[in-house]
């Protein structure tokens, strides 16, 4: 207990320092703040129109903030990557502090940037006319799933950024799936829509848990024309979200932690 205490102590001076950093160089939040109302934009206005108008973009609002926690990923893949590749880690092992702490330090700061991109994308669904219908209590309980979701995901660019050679590599790797894993789950459509095996990937996607688990806590109401899927992710959002979660935060803290290991040993 004692050692997982000093971890976590370790990994909130971390998290403190990667915060400092970023409040020298700001610019390196554009990317996090930027993309939320690009998306907003395109999605909401030069698709939204033909796809159902307003009701729409209240539904299209869950799925933004799905894909800007898992965009988030790629922050966190990238900035694992460059402190290994600049050699910021190398210096970090000469003190006495648990490598576990420097992953803890990194996710930390990153998921408080992905908390400022949830902010932005909501005040983007609110100015497309988009609003939590079910009551404050659901709606705290859906920005905690999403938090949630965020911190596990960050996880799976922590492994990436440890496995990848290089920055521009994790780049690649933290970017080349997140497209597809986006628009193949009911982030933006009705997975009912979709052709055979699209549509049975995205019915058990985590976006697809992510997005119906939000619409589930925010009362967001179906488009009209919008056909209702079936099946245990869709009648158990919030369940299936959990074990995502759990399973991610499972399988990639200690692969990450132990790759970490291996790749800062000596």
């Amino acid at each position: 207990m004692n050692a997982l205490l000093r971890a976590g102590r370790e990994g909130a001076d971390l998290a403190w320092r990667n915060l400092l950093h970023l409040r020298r160089t700001p610019t390196a939040l554009m990317g996090s703040l930027v993309e939320p109302v690009m998306f907003a934009l395109l999605i909401g206005y030069v698709f939204g129109n033909s796809l159902g108008g307003a009701p729409y973009r209240a539904y299209m609002v869950a799925g933004l903030l799905a894909q800007t926690v898992t965009f988030g990923t790629a922050v966190t893949a990238l900035g694992l990557a460059k402190d290994l590749q600049e050699g910021t880690v190398d210096r970090f092992r000469a003190l006495p502090i648990s490598r576990v702490a420097l992953l803890l330090g990194r996710t930390a700061c990153d998921l408080t940037t992905c908390v400022a991109g949830v902010l932005v994308t909501s005040l983007c669904g609110l100015a497309l006319g988009w609003r939590p219908l079910s009551g404050a209590a659901h709606t705290l309980a859906g920005y905690a799933l999403l938090v949630l979701f965020a911190f596990a995901m960050s996880w799976v660019g922590a492994f990436i950024g440890v496995v990848a050679p290089n920055v521009q590599v994790a780049a690649s790797l933290g970017l080349l799936w997140m497209f597809p894993a986006s628009f193949v789950s009911s982030g933006y459509v009705s997975t009912a829509s979709l052709p055979g095996p699209l549509a049975a990937v995205a019915a058990w996607s985590p976006i697809t848990a992510v997005s119906n688990a939000l619409r589930e806590q925010f009362g967001t109401p179906v488009p009209p024309g919008f056909s209702r899927p079936h099946g245990w992710p869709v009648d158990h959002p919030a369940p299936y979200l959990l074990l995502w979660s759990a399973g991610l935060l499972a399988v990639f803290v200690p692969l990450a932690t132990a790759r970490f290991r291996d790749k800062t040993r000596g």
